[in-house]
């Protein structure tokens, strides 16, 4: 199964270099790193992300993180990923650079 991380592009050059992303100042507030699946993700850009000229969406494994991952309840409604350990870089299958978060479910669509 597949979970998304969005990314501002200076996060997701720290992360390429870095081999591992430790969570944005957002995450670190919070105690864990967000992401969304699939169907979430066009929504999370664009209540986040929106006034962002460029994101990088990353296509996580899940399956690789293990038991970090932990489905919960957001206050606003929905079930979310949350991954309560570093990201390393051999979690991610795919990333996706896009011009707006009005443009994540396109992107991810077209694979």
């Amino acid at each position: 199964m597949l979970i998304y991380k969005i990314l501002l592009p200076a996060e997701w050059a720290e992360f390429e270099a870095a081999g591992r992303f430790d969570g944005s100042p957002f995450d670190h507030s919070s105690g864990f790193i967000h992401c969304s699946s699939r169907e979430q993700v066009g929504a999370t850009a664009l209540r986040f992300f929106a006034q962002e000229p460029e994101l990088v969406v990353a296509a996580l494994d899940a399956q690789l993180l293990g038991a970090a991952v932990r489905w919960e309840d957001s206050p606003d409604g929905g079930s979310f990923p949350h991954v309560y350990s570093a990201l390393p870089l051999a979690v991610v299958v795919a990333a996706h650079r896009v011009t707006g978060a009005s443009s994540v479910d396109g992107v991810l669509a077209q694979g």
